[in-house]
């Protein structure tokens, strides 16, 4: 069941940013964008375990993701899936027009993802990450309201 992120929440997704990230996001952070009116942050809880988390943040009529996490041991389960869904759905109904990401070039299991959503590349930056050192892809999926009606 994907539902929005709450403060109890906060430890265990902290847990999964340290598991998925080389930069992982702290739990102060965590707890800031809860409290910000920008951000959708959903969890994807099943039997009682939480799987995986996004975050997105909207401004005005744009709409970028900015995490998407799923534990590695429960990847290429649908997970990631179940929570693009949440975001492109929140999207809808806040009337977003676009949404932009970006993501390592390397991470071929995200990009697939993405594509299957409609995302392009439409651009790059150089040695973007750390820890290995890696491009970042900027990803765009244009006219979300128009794509899934």
């Amino acid at each position: 069941m994907i539902r929005r992120m709450e403060v109890r929440d906060i430890d265990r997704v902290e847990e999964l940013e340290n598991a998925c990230f080389h930069d992982p996001w702290s739990k102060k952070l965590l707890a800031q964008g809860l409290e910000c009116s920008l951000d959708r942050y959903f969890v994807l809880e099943e039997d009682g375990l939480l799987k995986g988390y996004s975050v997105l943040r909207v401004i005005a009529d744009e709409g970028e993701i900015q995490r998407i996490a799923v534990w590695p041991e429960m990847r290429r389960q649908g997970c990631g899936k179940k929570l693009m869904d949440a975001m492109v759905n929140s999207a809808r109904e806040n009337k977003v027009s676009d949404l932009i990401l970006e993501v390592r070039a390397g991470n071929l299991g995200a990009i697939s993802l993405y594509k299957s959503y409609g995302f392009q590349k439409e651009g790059e930056r150089k040695n973007y990450y750390t820890g290995p050192t890696e491009d970042a892809w900027l990803m765009r999926l244009r006219e979300i309201c128009r794509n899934y009606q």
